[in-house]
């Protein structure tokens, strides 16, 4: 993919949020008073304080605003016991106003997130990190996937940027990106390579990408030389120096070298949040559609096109 006047093209998250706001999220929600006479209901846990929580909160509280989206934030002290957590999610599994439960990470160490994860209700599992979801998505079967996992893939979409046939690195190997955005782009049939932190010298993974995936939790770890010519930069990390938020990737320095680019922030964070929304909508039909298979498929399908399809009745009836 060639260069446009010496510099690269934003993916601009913010873009793509509104677009599938108004053209699919929106039109969904139209039709649920009407035909569920109940709305979604989300429970989001936090556990002590985290800035990249915080600021993941800030901009998924604004996105449900415009929605047909109830969401409830339980903050507990950082002195909570894995077992009062674990009580606590157990209530929430067991609250038939509750359709989605997400448990913002990290949590604090001496709390494991794995056991967190496993005792979440599949059905309810917005964050797509049970093991039966992941069962599933690592099977490339359609379902609940995490949210950042699929708001990467959305983007790529959504600027058309062909993905089959390409070499994908991702620099990352966490449940929560690295791994299913791998799953995901395999399905696509890409050519995946996973680095982590063992990965050395990771300039060498990083210059053979097409498609390069930064989820690693590093400020600024990507930088100019660290990728070849053309390459197209989606930059998922999160993370705040001096109260300044930035991403994995050094946005300004590979500015002239990216064909394209995500911004730290606006642009894989909008995505994530309308990913959430659209697995809480999904995870909240699929239990009013019991055991229709033919409806049942049919949601998983409509949520499944990222390309904005925005076809409001489907699935119903």
């Amino acid at each position: 993919m060639s260069l446009k006047e010496g510099k690269s093209k934003k993916i601009d998250g913010r873009l793509f949020a509104q677009e599938y706001l108004e053209k699919v999220l929106i039109p969904r929600c139209k039709i649920f008073k009407e035909v569920y006479k109940k709305l979604p209901k989300l429970s989001t846990i936090l556990v002590g304080e985290n800035p990249a929580s915080e600021s993941y909160l800030k901009l998924k509280g604004k996105f449900f605003t415009k929605l047909c989206v109830k969401s409830e934030v339980f903050r507990l002290p950082k002195e909570t016991t894995e077992e009062e957590l674990l009580e606590f999610i157990n209530k929430q599994n067991n609250n038939d106003q509750i359709d989605g439960i997400l448990v913002q990470v990290p949590l604090p160490s001496h709390i494991n997130e794995d056991t967190i994860a496993e005792s979440i209700a599949p059905s309810k599992d917005v964050e797509g990190l049970s093991p039966g979801n992941v069962h599933s998505w690592a099977k490339s079967l359609p379902n609940l996937v995490p949210a950042t996992a699929l708001g990467v893939l959305a983007l790529l979409k959504y600027y058309k940027i062909t993905i089959e046939g390409k070499h994908v690195v991702v620099v990352g190997r966490s449940m929560i990106v690295g791994k299913p955005v791998a799953h995901l782009l395999l399905k696509e049939n890409a050519t995946v390579t996973m680095c982590h932190s063992k990965s050395k010298p990771l300039e060498e993974y990083t210059r053979q990408a097409d498609i390069l995936i930064a989820a690693v939790g590093r400020p600024h770890l990507i930088k100019k030389g660290m990728i070849k010519d053309g390459a197209i930069v989606v930059d998922v990390g999160i993370n705040f120096e001096d109260g300044k938020m930035m991403g994995d990737v050094d946005y300004d320095d590979l500015l002239e070298t990216a064909s394209y680019i995500t911004p730290v922030p606006g642009g894989s964070g909008p995505a994530t949040v309308c990913m959430l929304v659209s697995n809480l909508l999904l995870a909240f039909e699929l239990n009013q559609a019991k055991r229709n298979e033919e409806r049942l498929d049919c949601l998983r399908d409509y949520y499944g096109n990222y390309d904005t399809i925005g076809e409001s009745g489907f699935c119903i009836g």
